[in-house]
């Protein structure tokens, strides 16, 4: 029985530990489905920090983050094949300073930005393996990225101030917003004609939108203002759209010093504003789960387990990942929608130890 229970404790530390079933999660879409760990493979470095994960399908999928290592940030990336997760070490630039940030399935390739000691490159991955595409120029921050089949983004600023480089496919080229946008906070794109930003205004919190359908009538470069009134007194963390046109903008609205979540839903006709029960957690890692609700990762309010909010209209359900031995913090980052499942990546925390890379799934 000692040597099991040490066994245990070392898979966990490992971050791939065995565990016990997770609490079921609130019926209305998702039944009795339960998250479970997937073991992940430690980082080479610890600490590290997860910046995305992307899933084409229950058998691919891409976690992109960087580790902290004593003379800087080092990139890591890790790939599911709908069995195991494995690092990957093969892309260029993989042994040299740098991060990785957002991924994207570009038609069969992956896309991934990458900041290559400084310099900015899109990683792309297809049959033939691993190539670069880099950027026109450096820029002091690269905050966002975005990409879809014959487009793709950048966003950050140079000394000149915001910068919003788009790729063709073949050419780079620097495209303006409206006068008094300071600051993209993120790019997301459905098509190459409906890309939408969000950013720091003169006067606030902006939403723009890229409509090439309308715009292309006239030159179809420029970028317009998509009039959405936003909640006073608030923020957006992300705005999710998807290939029907729907979209979900979340942020925080402030009151008295205090932050609440609001969602805003769009059908393709009006915008819907509700406040779900979260406190004042940050939305970014917002997906449309498989059973068509809206998931994200909660803080927990149990150091050894994770939890999930699924928002479904009004309604709020919570769920629980498994429990982790000696866990102090476990923080899934990022989801992402994986067939007829959710896949979650992030970091725990154990006792003693530095944070190191975690997997959950539920279903599957």
């Amino acid at each position: 029985m000692n040597h099991l229970r040490a066994f245990v404790v070392c898979l966990v530390l490992a971050c791939a530990a065995a565990v016990s079933p997770a609490a079921a999660v609130s019926s209305g879409g998702a039944g009795t489905a339960s998250w479970s760990a997937l073991p992940v493979p430690p980082a080479a470095v610890s600490p590290v920090t997860v910046s995305d994960l992307s899933a084409r399908g229950p058998g691919e999928a891409w976690a992109s983050g960087y580790e902290h290592a004593a003379d800087g940030l080092r990139p890591m990336l890790y790939r599911w094949d709908g069995t195991d997760w494995s690092r990957e070490t093969g892309f260029p630039g993989a042994d040299e300073l740098g991060w990785l940030g957002k991924v994207q399935f570009v038609g069969e390739e992956v896309w991934i930005f990458h900041n290559r000691v400084g310099a900015g490159e899109i990683l792309r991955r297809s049959a033939n393996g691993w190539s670069s595409v880099p950027l026109p120029q450096n820029l002091w921050t690269y905050q966002d990225f975005t990409a879809v089949p014959g487009a793709a983004w950048v966003v950050g600023e140079d000394d000149t101030g915001l910068k919003v480089l788009h790729y063709d496919g073949s050419t780079w080229t620097a495209q303006t917003v409206p006068d008094g946008v300071h600051y993209l906070m993120g790019i997301t794109a459905r098509t190459a004609t409906d890309v939408w930003a969000w950013g720091d205004t003169s006067t606030g919190t902006t939403i723009l939108r890229w409509d090439g359908t309308a715009i292309l009538r006239w030159d179809g470069t420029a970028w317009r203002d998509a009039n959405v009134v936003l909640p006073a007194n608030s923020n957006v963390h992300t705005v999710l759209v998807e290939p029907s046109g729907r979209a979900t903008i979340g942020g925080s609205q402030y009151a008295d010093g205090v932050a609440r979540t609001y969602l805003m839903t769009f059908n393709g006709h009006a915008w819907h504003t509700t406040y779900p029960p979260l406190g004042d957690t940050y939305t970014e890692a917002i997906v449309r789960g498989p059973d068509g609700a809206l998931w994200l990762p909660v803080r927990s309010d149990r150091a050894f387990q994770s939890k999930y909010a699924r928002v479904d209209g009004r309604r709020t359900t919570f769920s629980y990942g498994p429990e982790r031995t000696n866990a102090i913090d476990v923080k899934p980052r990022v989801l992402a929608t994986a067939g007829s499942w959710l896949l979650s990546f992030g970091t725990v925390e154990i006792y003693g130890s530095k944070p190191n890379l975690m997997s959950e799934r539920l279903g599957g």
